[in-house]
Order: structure tokens, then C-alpha cells, then sequence
């Protein structure tokens, strides 16, 4: 049988352990500004779907107004810059702007 030397455990000194303080300080920047967007984006999130929920029941009021002048005037197209009622023109009226 043949007897095998162990290696002895070689240390290399020239490997740091760290980074520098330069590039510790610039990859924590980095990563805290990527944070901040990421929590940034999620309130832009937040308040688009506020947005959206809000667009939603504004339209929901528009209807049951519309509902309501079509039952108190009988139509509901109202000009939006002074109130004018726009009934519909009657089966034999002729169109006035031709």
C-alpha cells in the first residue's frame, strides 16, 4: 500500500474578504433607490385603482341622472354649458339648420 502526503491548505492573502466601502456604499444606493421606486410604483397603483373606482361611480351617477331628467323632461339631452333641453324633433317637423 501506498501512503498519500495530505495537501496542506493553501490560504491565498490576496483575496480580499470585502468589497471596498466605495462599492458597498454605491450597491446600497442602487438598492435603496430600486426600493423606492418599487414603493412608489405601488402607490401610483393605489391611487390609479382609487381612479378607476371612482371614474366608475361617477358614471353610475351620470346614468341615474340621465333616468332622472328622461322621467321629469322627457329626454335627457341637456346641453352641459348653459342647461338647454334638446327635445327630439317631432316625426313631421322639418330640420330648421338645413
Amino acid at each position: 500500500m501506498k501512503k498519500t502526503k495530505k495537501k496542506e491548505e493553501v490560504i491565498d492573502l490576496t483575496k480580499p474578504e470585502k468589497i471596498s466601502d466605495f462599492h458597498l456604499k454605491k450597491m446600497q444606493g442602487l438598492v435603496n433607490d430600486l426600493n423606492r421606486s418599487q414603493i412608489e410604483i405601488g402607490s401610483i397603483e393605489v391611487r390609479k385603482h382609487e381612479l378607476i373606482h371612482n371614474l366608475s361611480t361617477r358614471r353610475e351617477d351620470l346614468t341615474a341622472l340621465q333616468i332622472e331628467f328622461e322621467k321629469e323632461y322627457g329626454t335627457f339631452d341637456v346641453n352641459i354649458n348653459d342647461g338647454t333641453i334638446n327635445y327630439p324633433k317631432e316625426d313631421g317637423e322639418a330640420n330648421k339648420e338645413d
